[in-house]
């Protein structure tokens, strides 16, 4: 077997699992039906210092294992207590994750191929978001057999998927470099003392912020200027989550043809023009055309970033990675600022943090590595 043919028999059940982190959004399609604001706890440094003891690898599964038993509960019932607890664990499950599956990729793909590779890796994970709220309706309509679970047949066949990941990755063999040392929580925070890394933290929070300040004031938008009702406006979090969508997978493309910081100066322009049409204009197809921007340009600024952060410090990978992952609190920064911004100022408030944020990442691209 061929080098290139051992890659891509080592990169599918990475894949796979990329699909498997994508679960963690059943928690927004199951929270219609139980009626609860149920959110998922991140915090990944920890994660980075498990890396260091026990591999990549090994967390990776072990995020699937606990991701298995969360997808396991429901199917016994959807009483509060029961869904808190599968929500908590897939929260638990989603942070293990998202912080061992990136670095555990970059042993299989190195150098300018990553951030192509990673953006892929969101594509297939937003594969799973998009289809999870169309299972869940299928079942409740009785559409596909659902064995009196209704919705919730959601989670055995996502579990079953899950089962095939552990079996599929823990008989694929990869190597993983050897920490120098084992680090501790304070050295993993003394990254951040390192200016390139506290740049790449920084990027992150603003691409979440960015992200999740979009999907909630898209349809306020709407229905600040245009008089639409909720129902009309939500068209706008379709809208952008589709182009992010096409923005993941056109980006793993792109990403290997040109360089990455040509790519992320495009994505970041695409960005800058859209807030400069919220501004300056109340047309709705000027409106849908910004968010469909947004939706694009934003898509690939995670995986450029995390790709750049991890090649900046190759042998403090598992480190950088939990810090990275811990700039998702961003997704919290950004829409508390612009609940007070748009109080004060109507949702142009909301649209002027999030250009704060663009900026930002306008400046970082001054300081990206070819």
């Amino acid at each position: 077997m061929s080098n290139n043919q051992l890659k891509y028999a080592k990169l599918f059940p990475v894949m796979l699992c990329f699909f498997a982190m994508g679960f963690v959004d059943l928690v927004g399609i199951a929270s219609n039906y139980v009626k609860a604001d149920l959110k998922k706890p991140i915090f990944s440094v920890p994660t980075g210092i498990l890396m260091n003891r026990i591999g990549r690898k090994k967390t990776v599964l072990l995020s699937l294992v606990v991701t298995f038993v969360s997808l396991l509960l429901p199917i016994f019932g959807d009483s509060y207590g029961l869904m808190l607890c599968s929500f908590s664990l897939l929260g638990i499950g989603n942070a293990l994750m998202q912080t061992s599956l990136n670095p555990l990729l970059s042993n299989i793909i190195s150098g300018d191929k990553l951030a192509s590779s990673l953006t892929f890796g969101q594509f297939v994970k937003a594969i799973a978001s998009f289809l999870a709220p169309y299972i869940a309706m299928w079942g409740a309509t009785c559409a596909i057999p659902q064995f009196g679970l209704g919705w919730r047949v959601l989670f055995p066949i996502y579990m079953v998927i899950a089962i095939l990941a552990i079996l599929w990755l823990g008989a694929t063999p990869i190597e993983e470099e050897k920490p120098d040392k084992a680090s501790g929580f304070v050295d993993c925070l003394k990254l951040l003392g390192n200016p390139f890394i506290i740049l790449c933290f920084l990027g992150i929070m603003c691409h979440v912020g960015i992200d999740v300040g979009t999907n909630t004031t898209a349809p306020k938008i709407l229905m600040e200027r245009l008089g639409m009702t909720l129902d009309e406006a939500s068209f706008a979090t379709s809208l952008y989550f589709i182009f992010r969508t096409i923005g993941c997978f056109s980006g793993s493309i792109i990403l290997q043809k040109i360089s990455s910081k040509l790519f992320f100066i495009i994505s970041v322009i695409c960005m800058l023009v859209a807030m400069v049409l919220l501004f300056v204009s109340d047309a709705q197809y000027v409106i849908y055309t910004a968010i469909a921007l947004i939706g694009f340009g934003n898509s690939n600024v995670f995986s450029i970033v995390f790709s750049q952060a991890l090649l900046s410090l190759p042998e403090k990978k598992n480190e950088i990675s939990g810090l990275m992952i811990m700039g998702l609190f961003g997704g919290t920064v950004f829409p508390l600022l612009m609940g007070f911004a748009s109080d004060a100022m109507g949702q142009d408030g909301a649209v002027g943090v999030m250009t704060v944020g663009v900026v930002y990442l306008l400046f970082y691209t001054l300081k990206i590595k070819h």
